[in-house]
């Protein structure tokens, strides 16, 4: 995957054979790690088509963001407000912390002043 130019995966399967996915530097979020006998049962589908992961419909052009601590998924037509969104909370949430800086308490904080 990592040769075909993919970013990271996510799955809400396993991966086998972790310490090569891991020396390929690709990103992983899946359930766990498993050693089945073969792959020979894989069977590869298609490119470019909905999918289901962890419950979610996915579909092409949706935007995915993950960090350590977890994935989210932004359907395609929200992702401009999302960015949106997030900046702002960015912003808020830059400002709460130079206040608690400062010695406010955060119940000061917590309501714009």
């Amino acid at each position: 995957m990592k040769k075909r130019g993919v970013a990271a995966l996510v799955t809400d399967g396993v991966v086998r054979d972790v310490a090569g996915v891991r020396a390929t530097g690709l990103p992983v979020w899946c359930s766990g790690v498993a050693a089945p006998p073969s792959i020979t049962g894989l069977t590869f589908v298609n490119w470019q088509e909905p999918v289901a992961c962890g419950s979610v419909a996915v579909y092409p052009g949706d935007m995915i963001v993950v960090i350590d601590d977890g994935a989210v998924l932004i359907p395609a037509a929200l992702v401009e407000e999302v960015a949106t969104q997030a900046t702002e909370q960015e912003r808020l949430e830059g400002w709460i912390m130079d206040q608690v800086d400062q010695g406010v308490p955060l119940s000061a904080t917590a309501s714009g002043g």
